[in-house]
C-alpha cells in the first residue's frame, strides 16, 4: 500500500513539473507572438505614415503649380550633375 501511495506522489509530482514546463513554453510562446505583434503594428504604422506622404504629393504639385505658379524646368534649363567617383576627378 505504501508503495502505490509513494508511486502515486511520484506521478503526481512528475504531472506538476511538466505542467510547469509546459505553462512556461506556453507564456513564453505568447510573449513571443505579442513582441511580433508590436513589430507589424508599428510597421503598419510606418507604411501608413508613408501611404499618406506619397498621397499628398499630386496634392503638394498641384499648389505648387497653382499658387506659385510653378512648372517643372525644361530640358535646356536643367543642369545634370556627375556625382560618381569618375566625376569627381
Amino acid at each position: 500500500m505504501t508503495a502505490v501511495l509513494i508511486l502515486a506522489v511520484i506521478a503526481c509530482s512528475l504531472g506538476v513539473v511538466s505542467s510547469q514546463h509546459e505553462s512556461r513554453r506556453l507564456v513564453t510562446e505568447i510573449e513571443r507572438e505579442q513582441a511580433h505583434t508590436r513589430a507589424l503594428q508599428e510597421e503598419f504604422t510606418r507604411l501608413d505614415i508613408e501611404q499618406q506622404a506619397v498621397a499628398a504629393l499630386p496634392t503638394v504639385e498641384k499648389l505648387a503649380r497653382k499658387a506659385l505658379r510653378m512648372d517643372v524646368p525644361g530640358k535646356d534649363t536643367q543642369i545634370s550633375l556627375d556625382l560618381s567617383r569618375e566625376g569627381r576627378r
